[in-house]
């Protein structure tokens, strides 16, 4: 298989009595974590940063690189998702009242708890949630094609 392109993201678990914060974009039917592509010249926790308070208006405490997921997206492009903690996740329980300048990016933002049947994306962060083994000390990697 030939591939195009290459693009990395970098995403954020947030979670807050035993619930994890997801999203969904408008082109999606499947939740996944909150986050975003990595502009040129960018630093990965900066990209985090950067991403999360343009789409949730809030800034992260950046936590330990949990997972990295490696996949192909249809077919002709190799995505790199760096998954980190975030640590201050009851500061997001409350996003109606601050400035969310990429607001538009997402059409859902919800609390979701490990015994909700949902169609997530990876799967495998999902399970691992719900089996109370998603926060680790080591970083698991996670290959998808």
């Amino acid at each position: 298989m030939e591939l195009n392109k290459l693009s990395i993201t970098v995403r954020g678990i947030i979670l807050h009595d035993d619930k994890f914060l997801l999203v969904k974009m408008p082109h999606n039917n499947f939740y996944c974590l909150p986050g975003g592509k990595l502009d040129f010249n960018e630093g990965i926790e900066e990209c985090l940063e950067r991403e999360l308070v343009e789409e949730l208006g809030i800034k992260p405490k950046i936590g330990r690189l949990l997972y990295v997921n490696n996949f192909i997206l249809k077919g002709t492009e190799q995505c790199l998702d760096f998954i980190f903690e975030v640590k201050n996740g009851k500061d997001y329980l409350d996003l109606e009242n601050v400035n969310r300048t990429h607001a538009f990016e997402l059409s859902e933002i919800c609390w979701k708890s490990r015994d909700e049947d949902i169609k997530f994306l990876p799967e495998k962060i999902f399970n691992d949630f719900k089996e109370g083994k998603v926060l680790s000390d080591e970083v698991r990697f996670i290959k998808q094609y």
